[in-house]
C-alpha cells in the first residue's frame, strides 16, 4: 500500500500532465498486447459511481480491424489514426447496471437504475467519461503517448465494433510512441484565478 500523503515525483507529474501532449504522428514501434492489458489494469481501479465501470474498449491493431475503422474517421483524423500502432475505440455501456450485482454486491444497486432512463444515461456518460481520462493517464503511466479525438462517426463505429452491444461510442484515442515532430506548440492554459475560487 502506498504511503499516505506522499506526492509522486516531479518527473511523474511531467509524464502524466506537464509534458504530456496530444500526438498527431507515430513512430513505427509495436505496442504489445501485454502492455495494453497492463494499461487496462490501472484505470479499472479508479472510482466510479457504485463501482459501475461503464467503459468498454476495442483496441484496434490489425489491418482488418483498421479497415473497418477508417471510413468512420473524420478526414482530418484519418491518416494519423491509420498510422497509429493502436487505436482505442471507447464507449460506455448503457446496460452497465446489469453487472452491479457482481461489481457492487453489498446492496441492490441494479434497482437504482433498471427503470430510470435518465439515471442510466447520466451515470453511464459521467462515469464513462471519467474512465476515459483514467485510461489516458494510465497510458502515459505505462510509457505510451495518446492522441484523443472526437472527429468520427459514432454510429458507424458502433456498428463496426459494438454491433450487438447497447453502448454509446464516445471517444477515439490513438496510442503508441509519439513522433515529437508532429505536435503543435502548447496552447495557453488558464491560471488558477481565472477559473477557480476558494470559498
Amino acid at each position: 500500500m502506498s504511503e499516505k500523503g506522499v506526492a509522486i515525483s516531479e518527473k511523474d507529474k511531467d509524464i502524466l500532465f506537464r509534458e504530456a501532449r496530444t500526438y498527431n504522428g507515430w513512430l513505427e514501434k509495436d505496442v504489445p498486447d501485454s502492455l495494453l492489458k497492463e494499461l487496462f489494469d490501472l484505470p479499472i481501479m479508479g472510482p466510479t459511481s457504485a463501482n459501475c465501470l461503464p467503459m468498454r474498449v476495442k483496441f484496434v491493431k490489425t489491418k482488418k480491424a483498421k479497415a473497418l475503422l477508417e471510413p468512420h474517421m473524420a478526414e482530418g483524423n484519418r491518416q494519423k489514426t491509420m498510422q497509429a500502432p493502436v487505436v482505442a475505440v471507447i464507449a460506455y455501456d448503457m446496460k452497465f447496471y446489469d453487472h452491479l450485482p457482481r461489481l457492487f454486491p453489498h446492496t441492490d444497486a441494479r434497482s437504482w437504475f433498471a427503470h430510470d432512463p435518465k439515471a442510466i444515461y447520466n451515470t453511464a456518460r459521467r462515469n464513462g467519461t471519467l474512465q476515459q481520462a483514467y485510461l489516458m493517464m494510465a497510458a502515459r503511466a505505462v510509457g505510451l503517448d495518446c492522441g484523443p479525438m472526437s472527429g468520427f462517426d459514432a454510429d458507424g463505429l458502433k456498428g463496426a465494433f459494438f454491433k450487438d452491444e447497447d453502448v454509446v461510442v464516445d471517444l477515439v484515442c490513438n496510442l503508441g510512441y509519439g513522433d515529437a515532430s508532429t505536435i503543435f506548440a502548447r496552447s495557453p492554459r488558464f491560471d488558477f484565478e481565472d477559473v477557480c475560487e476558494i470559498v
